[in-house]
């Protein structure tokens, strides 16, 4: 080979490098932007347990009272499963965080190695969107799956994991 053909292997990868598709850089993005939510979420469930668990009587107060609207009480589900949430996150505060702080950290590195065009992004996202539903369900029961905001979010973490899973064709390393 002369000095001219090993220049011109050696660029070939620079060249034709695989880049991040605009799906995929949205995708991440707003992955980002979740990740940071769910953080200031994380940590304010957490440092707010404390006051949700105290004012368990004055939420059974408005729930029973008749100023409530009708599908306000729909939206948060029967008196005695939401006490029991509360009484249950209180309990499980510490668990709960540390896993939900774990899922977070997977979630963003996972977008970060998506963006890097690595495979194991993929996997590494996908389990940090399960884990707080697993967390959820082993630490404060099945009850945890009520409620508007719940299938919100469930919604939402279904739905990013098909936009990714439509993504994974761009991921090549």
């Amino acid at each position: 080979m002369t000095q001219d053909n090993n220049a011109d292997v050696l660029q070939y990868d620079n060249n034709n490098a695989p880049t991040l598709s605009s799906g995929l850089n949205v995708l991440t993005i707003l992955t980002f932007i979740g990740c940071a939510i769910q953080l200031l979420g994380s940590l304010w469930t957490f440092f707010n347990a404390k006051k949700s668990y105290d004012g368990i009587d004055k939420l059974t107060e408005q729930m029973n009272s008749g100023n409530m609207p009708g599908w306000a009480k729909r939206m948060m589900g029967d008196p005695e499963t939401m006490i029991a949430m509360i009484k249950k996150t209180y309990e499980n505060r510490i668990p709960i965080v540390l896993l939900s702080l774990v899922a977070i950290a997977l979630c963003f590195y996972g977008a970060l190695q998506m963006r890097k065009l690595k495979k194991q992004g993929f996997l590494l996202y996908t389990i940090g969107e399960v884990l707080p539903f697993l967390t959820q369900f082993l630490f404060i029961g099945a009850f945890a799956f009520t409620g508007v905001s719940m299938y919100v979010g469930i919604g939402l973490a279904l739905l990013f994991i098909l936009l990714y899973s439509m993504q994974r064709k761009n991921l090549v390393y």
